[in-house]
């Protein structure tokens, strides 16, 4: 679900300093959530970030960058250059420096961001090449590989900007239903932009996504004198989705060409790659069904369709996530990742679409490709092996094979890559450590730390304490992994009231190995305040494989609610556990798991808070809602037994229920017609709506949701 922008979040894991620690404190939801006034003094942050330009290390402060000439010493670095070598060039004096890209490749250019534009700046000659003001009602902009162009999105056509401001208009729909240059199919499988320049930087080719025969959504700005209406393309499950076309400007001619994608125009195209010498794209068509793919391959210049690579089939869905990763010094072989064999793999591919090897195997799955080193021999790559509650940096042979770990220490590893291959930087944090970046030399494996994270509760003698566990499954086979927080003055022989957190649903991963195991700011306020805080993934959830995430298909919410009650079950064994006092809180698709834990098992829990919750799925977007549950009028009995509206009969708890009331993603109508369903049973829930908000509550207003939560749970739970 997109709607995991709101666990993380929630887990709130940014980098930062801590403040001076004292003895003892009573900590705040300022202190805790993110948008409150002393968030920054509170969640751990590295002071620096590191990247690489060709073989030379980077790091990156607050206003200055420096470098690292051999990586094998690194006590000898050198300043850079600082953010005002570059502010001085500027003519608007509001800018500032937000962030700096060096080239992997390695080059004295470095692209850089600033409130109003992005640029290219000269270490060496401190001087800026080129830069690019961006555009009034303009977005999505994405620079050439020699940075000499801008392309962007303005107005829904698609846009070029060269160096000395010549703006050119691309495509001219002039329909707002019509959109070019922009992300589509509602940023699933894996869709993050919709601009994809040639590696010559003589083409672009792009989404162009027509909305025009998809039913209008109505959302409401009630900030108006009146009240203004700001509506949005909506597809639900089973009705008419949007049409996309993938096109083709050749700069040098000035034409737009479109890839013959063919029939039907109701499918998914995602995954758009370019071939090294910029004459063909790649792309992979999805049915609508979602449970064929296709990896096609297209002429870039005529558009003409030439080959099917190859094709994927699976009687509940396929998800392509990655575009195919072509091997560097090759033009006929590349990286495909998929989950054909139940957990998510490398497989080496010629061109051709004959497979050449399975790269990676196992009962772990692959989720994160680092990339190649400069000789294209070793493919550097993220996976859970050996323990899904962990991430550790791997490489493999191409040729041989032998897959090789370049990580150790217990945790949640991510990497970047020198030119050369020799060198990795590690940034890892566990649930001891909140953070560290370490230099690892993968001749050796010997690493050096770089950086650290100080951990802004040191010295404090009242955290609470966070553990983690497994449990069996309601299958009797599968182990589910949960955190417990509790109070720092635990005492096993009292009883403790407890708050469940719950989300449940595809792409997410609640609990693993990273500080305090990933527990966020309300958890610990919870503790503080004397709750017990219990989370548990159940099947349904990431990283475990394509059987465990797909037990859900046709019947969202079904399984997943029998596992929670496993979590249930375990604690009402706990001596210490208040089985009278129990409380479940969830966002978006934990909105929907909590009102259907209380429906489901009215016995259960007292009260139950719900943010953003999804009460049926046919007023869910096509997308995710026909991969998971088909259309509605192919499963019937799906929505049926799925649906919470049908089900307002058994609430029995105290529920609330949270809404953004301009929220695009799980929109109003769902909370509402729960409403309307709970009037007609005479059951009575409370309702709280977020004005002017989306799916997710930021800013101050965060601070708040946590407050109004907090609050209820203590109403309806500590008065009992």
């Amino acid at each position: 679900m997109q709607r995991i922008s709101f666990i993380t979040l929630l887990i709130a894991f940014t980098f930062s300093f801590g403040s001076s620690a004292q003895s003892d404190n009573i900590f705040t939801l300022e202190q805790l959530i993110p948008g409150g006034t002393e968030y920054s003094k509170y969640s751990p942050r590295l002071p620096v970030n590191y990247q690489w330009n060709g073989n030379m290390l980077i790091e990156t402060g607050k206003d200055s960058v420096w470098i690292y000439c051999n990586p094998s010493k690194l006590s000898e670095k050198s300043l850079l250059f600082t953010y005002d070598d570059i502010l001085v060039q500027l003519k608007e004096n509001s800018n500032r420096v937000n962030s700096v890209t060096f080239s992997r490749e390695g080059s004295p250019s470095v692209s850089f961001n600033t409130n109003n534009g992005t640029g290219v700046f000269d270490y060496e000659k401190k001087t800026i090449t080129a830069y690019f003001s961006y555009p009034e009602m303009s977005a999505n902009y994405i620079l050439s590989h020699d940075k000499n162009l801008l392309a962007y999105t303005k107005e829904n056509n698609l846009y070029l900007l060269d160096k000395n401001g010549n703006e050119k208009q691309i495509t001219s729909d002039n329909c707002k239903d019509i959109i070019s240059g922009q992300s589509v199919h509602r940023n699933e499988f894996g869709i993050n932009s919709g601009i994809f320049w040639s590696p010559q930087n003589d083409k672009i080719a792009f989404y162009r996504m027509d909305e025009t025969m998809v039913t209008s959504y109505p959302i409401v700005d009630m900030s108006a004198r009146v009240a203004q209406l700001k509506s949005i393309k909506y597809p639900m499950a089973g009705m008419t989705s949007h049409q996309v076309t993938i096109g083709v400007f050749d700069i040098n001619s000035g034409r737009v060409t479109y890839l013959k994608t063919g029939e039907p125009d109701d499918h998914y195209l995602t995954n758009v790659s370019w071939s090294p010498d910029g004459e063909h794209i790649y792309a992979a068509e999805l049915n609508r069904e979602q449970n064929h793919l296709k990896l096609n391959c297209y002429n870039a210049s005529s558009g003409d369709f030439e080959k099917t690579l190859f094709e994927e089939k699976h009687p509940k869905y396929v998800e392509p996530q990655n575009p195919l990763l072509f091997v560097t010094n090759k033009t006929d072989q590349f990286i495909w990742q998929s989950k054909r064999n139940g957990f998510n793999h490398l497989y080496l591919y010629e061109t051709s679409g004959n497979l050449m090897k399975q790269l990676t195997a196992g009962e772990w799955e692959v989720t994160d490709v680092i990339g190649f080193d400069d000789k294209g021999n070793n493919l550097y790559f993220v996976s859970t092996n050996p323990t899904p509650l962990e991430r550790h940096i791997f490489s493999v042979n191409l040729k041989n094979g032998k897959i090789s770990q370049h990580s150790s220490i217990p945790g949640m590893h991510s990497a970047s890559l020198s030119l050369s291959g020799r060198y990795l930087t590690d940034r890892f944090s566990s649930h001891d450590n909140p953070g560290e970046v370490s230099l690892i030399d993968t001749r050796n494996q010997r690493s050096e730390q770089l950086s650290f994270a100080v951990n802004p509760f040191e010295g404090y003698n009242n955290i609470p304490a966070v553990e983690i566990g497994k449990i069996k499954a309601a299958d009797g086979k599968s182990e589910l992994y949960y955190r417990l927080v509790k109070p720092a003055d635990f005492d096993e022989n009292k009883k403790y009231p407890v708050a469940v957190y719950v989300y449940g649903g595809p792409h997410s991963q609640m609990v693993n190995n990273r500080w305090r195991y990933g527990s966020g700011g309300w958890e610990l306020y919870m503790a503080q305040k004397g709750y017990l805080v219990f989370v548990m993934d159940n099947r349904g959830t990431a990283y475990r494989g394509f059987d465990f995430e797909n037990i859900t298909h046709r019947q969202l919410g079904v399984e997943e609610s029998k596992d929670q009650m496993k979590g249930v079950e375990f604690l009402r064994l706990l001596p210490y556990v208040d089985t009278d006092k129990m409380g479940i809180h969830g966002w978006s698709y934990g909105g929907f798991m909590t009102i259907n834990m209380l429906l489901r098992y009215p016995d259960v829990f007292k009260v139950g808070v719900a943010g953003g919750p999804v009460t049926d799925w046919s007023y869910y977007e096509v997308m995710y809602g026909e991969r998971y549950m088909d259309k509605p009028q192919e499963n019937t009995e799906g929505y049926e037994e799925t649906s919470l509206l049908n089900k307002a009969d058994k609430l029995q708890s105290r529920l609330l229920i949270i809404h953004g009331d301009e929220d695009p993603t799980v929109v109003m109508q769902h909370s509402s017609q729960f409403i309307k369903a709970c009037i007609k049973e005479r059951k009575h829930p409370d309702l709280f709506v977020y004005p002017g908000h989306g799916h997710n509550m930021t800013g101050p207003d965060r601070v708040h949701l946590h407050e109004h939560i907090t609050l209820y749970f203590d109403k309806n739970l500590l008065s009992l």
